[in-house]
Formats: structure tokens, C-alpha cells, sequence
């Protein structure tokens, strides 16, 4: 058992933005250029396995080639004084690569495949996955992703880590998406709640200190109110 207090950090596409990932999803409605239920939804995957194999394929060799920012790093660097538990709704693995050692993917993780029919079938991948690639099962290879309208396995263990949080930080998420929106509602009233984002999302502030930056800065600031 640590004896650090319990940081709690909830990341989403605004930590990695800063590293040339592109964010899930533009004013538009568009993800890279496709409605994001062509690409990540059970209905797009069937309609189309071979669009949603090469979006992915594209989106695996783009993480492949970004490296972590200031605020990953500054998370890593957090652990020295805190127990340090990411929650991130990114798929990429900069928070690892940045140094974090506790990282919990919600949504799943672009370097790994499932059996389209096991979800329990589970390898890594580095390259493409081609239509054809099968499982030990003999189904067909899809992303390791959480698509809309699935299920969100991870969230019980989220839930779990979040009640337990002496402090807890939020960065780079509009928290529109549920259910990692619902996570702040699990952070106990008197615990100390920080919010990282050029635009801070639409909540009761009354309870969060809202930090007004990218998250390379508000991580930097983050650093210095809990050394302070």
C-alpha cells in the first residue's frame, strides 16, 4: 500500500493534442474526415471492415511516430511525490511512453487487436491488420477500441479508483462522453478537484479551481499549487 496521497488524473484528447494527435472529434462532427460512426461503431464495422481497418491502421502509424509531450512527462514526475492513477479515454500510449507507470485505457489501446467475436482474444500489433487476419478462433482481427455503442468494460475499475482519490485532476476532455463524463460525479464533495483545458467544460466550478491552459502549462501549474 502507498502511503502518497491518491492523484487521479482523467486524460482525453487534449493532453495528446499537443503531440500532433489529432483530437477525437472536430466541430464538425468528423474524425479525420469520417462521420465517426463509419469508423467507430459495431454498425460501421460491419458495413465496412476494410474502411475501419486502414482508419485505424492510419491512426496506429500517426502514435507510432509522436512522442509525448511536457504534460505527460509532468505526470510521470508526479509520482515521486504522489500515487499517481491515469484514467485516460485516449487509445494511444504516450502516457507510458512519458514515464506513467499506473495507466488505466478506457477505450481501449491502438496497439493492441481482439477477435471480432471473443473480446477476451487479446494480442499486440505494431503493423496493419488486414482483412483475412484472423484470431485463434478463426474470426477476423479488429481493433483493441471501445466503439460507440459498445460497452465500456474498464469503467467499474474506473469508478473504483476515482472514490479512492485524494486528489483529482481532470485534462484535455470536454466530459461530454459518458461514461467517463460520469466519473467526476464518484470524486468525494471534499476532495480537492483541479480542471485542465484551454476551454474549461460547462460544470459546477464551485468545488473545481479550473486551470485555464494547454496541457503541457496546467500541468506545470498543477506541479507547482500541490508543491506549494
Amino acid at each position: 500500500m502507498s502511503t502518497k496521497p491518491k492523484l487521479v488524473v482523467l486524460t482525453g484528447a487534449g493532453i495528446s493534442a499537443e503531440s500532433g494527435i489529432k483530437t477525437f472529434r472536430d466541430s464538425d462532427g468528423l474524425w479525420e474526415g469520417h462521420d465517426v460512426y463509419e469508423v467507430a461503431s459495431p454498425h460501421g464495422w460491419k458495413k465496412n471492415p476494410a474502411l475501419v481497418l486502414e482508419f485505424y491502421n492510419q491512426r496506429r502509424r500517426d502514435i507510432a511516430n509522436a512522442l509525448p509531450n511536457e504534460a505527460h512527462k509532468g505526470l510521470a514526475e508526479l509520482e515521486k511525490a504522489f500515487d499517481v492513477h491515469i484514467i485516460t479515454q485516449n487509445i494511444d500510449d504516450l502516457h507510458e511512453r512519458g514515464g506513467s507507470t499506473k495507466v488505466l485505457h478506457l477505450h481501449g489501446e491502438i496497439f493492441k487487436m481482439r477477435s471480432e467475436q471473443n473480446e477476451s482474444l487479446i494480442y499486440p500489433i505494431q503493423t496493419d491488420i488486414i482483412l483475412g487476419d484472423t484470431a485463434e478462433d478463426g474470426h477476423q482481427l479488429r481493433p483493441f477500441i471501445v466503439w460507440f455503442e459498445e460497452p465500456v468494460p474498464k469503467i467499474a475499475e474506473a469508478i473504483e479508483i476515482t472514490r479512492s482519490a485524494d486528489i483529482f485532476v481532470v485534462i484535455g476532455t470536454s466530459l461530454v462522453v459518458y461514461p467517463a463524463a460520469g466519473l467526476l460525479d464518484y470524486v468525494h464533495r471534499s476532495t480537492p478537484k483541479y480542471i485542465i483545458d484551454k476551454q474549461i467544460p460547462t460544470v459546477d466550478t464551485a468545488f473545481i479551481t479550473p486551470i485555464k491552459a494547454t496541457a503541457s502549462e496546467g500541468v506545470k501549474k498543477l506541479k507547482k499549487i500541490l508543491s506549494s
